[in-house]
């Protein structure tokens, strides 16, 4: 539940950022009155992102039990490529946003309605769709069930009212810290997401090591007890885990996590040269 609330409110907040930037600008320009346009732009891909969802769902509910976890493994390595991607752009690009999104929406504004409605659309519809496979993979990492699905919820409703704080000045944030910190929480998401990956891919025998256990702790963590379900829910850790698990995990969040904390790292300021006689 907790790896969702992370997931829902990180995308969550992106969208709502994007969103209330849109709509300030319209408020300074005096042309408040376009508001709707924005609105129906975002309602439209929150649509099409749920719709995204639930075609997932029904797919591998449908499909043969080996079809199904080939299906389940290729989409959360598909997940794991685009948070990933997400990640370093939000840190690379989050300084330079508004100035980006006041650009389009000057451009966007002598085209009409429609043509804002349609930057807003865009502008969403990528963290829609992420939030829908990357949720919909981390639901079925951990089990799936209703309980992932309301931490995702909890997380979009905060993220939700974080973004009306800040559109109305009611909220002040240090959004570079947030997103550094939300995005080293979502690497190791992503690292469980990829094991969950590797885990049906051995399975299948398509990678070799399937059965060679790694490790098992569960006479000290019961694979059926509350530690390894949140655990699992956390990092998709298993007390019982696999080799090719082991290695997924590792070989993803060691190289990212360092990649990370190069992005993101603040220089270091130059001291102020000492005052001379």
């Amino acid at each position: 539940m907790l790896a969702n609330l992370l997931i829902g409110l990180r995308e969550g907040l992106e969208a709502a950022l994007i969103v209330s930037i849109l709509l300030a600008a319209l408020t300074r320009l005096g042309r408040r009155e376009l508001a709707p346009s924005v609105w129906s732009g975002v309602a439209a891909a929150l649509a099409l992102s749920v719709g995204t969802g639930l075609l997932l769902q029904l797919t591998s509910r449908e499909l043969p039990d080996r079809a199904s976890a080939a299906f389940s493994g290729t989409m959360s390595l598909v997940a794991v490529v685009l948070v990933t991607w997400m990640i370093f752009w939000m840190a690379r690009r989050a300084r330079f946003l508004r100035a980006h999104l006041e650009g389009e929406l000057d451009r966007a504004l002598a085209g009409g309605p429609w043509a804002l409605a349609a930057i807003a659309f865009v502008a969403v519809i990528r963290e829609g769709l992420e939030t829908a496979l990357f949720l919909w993979s981390g639901a079925t990492a951990t089990g799936g069930g209703t309980v992932p699905l309301l931490g995702a919820l909890v997380g979009l409703l905060l993220a939700a009212a974080i973004g009306a704080g800040l559109y109305r000045g009611a909220l002040h944030l240090d959004l570079a810290r947030l997103f550094r910190w939300s995005g080293a929480a979502l690497v190791i998401v992503a690292a469980g997401v990829l094991s969950y990956a590797a885990g049906e891919y051995a399975e299948l025998g398509w990678i070799p090591g399937g059965s060679a256990v790694a490790f098992d702790v569960s006479g000290a963590i019961a694979p059926d007890g509350a530690l390894a379900a949140v655990l699992r829910g956390l990092f998709n850790f298993r007390p019982i885990t696999s080799w090719p698990v082991l290695i997924a995990w590792a070989a993803y969040l060691l190289p990212v996590s360092l990649a990370f904390i190069a992005r993101t790292r603040r220089p270091a300021r130059t001291p102020a040269p000492a005052p001379t006689a």
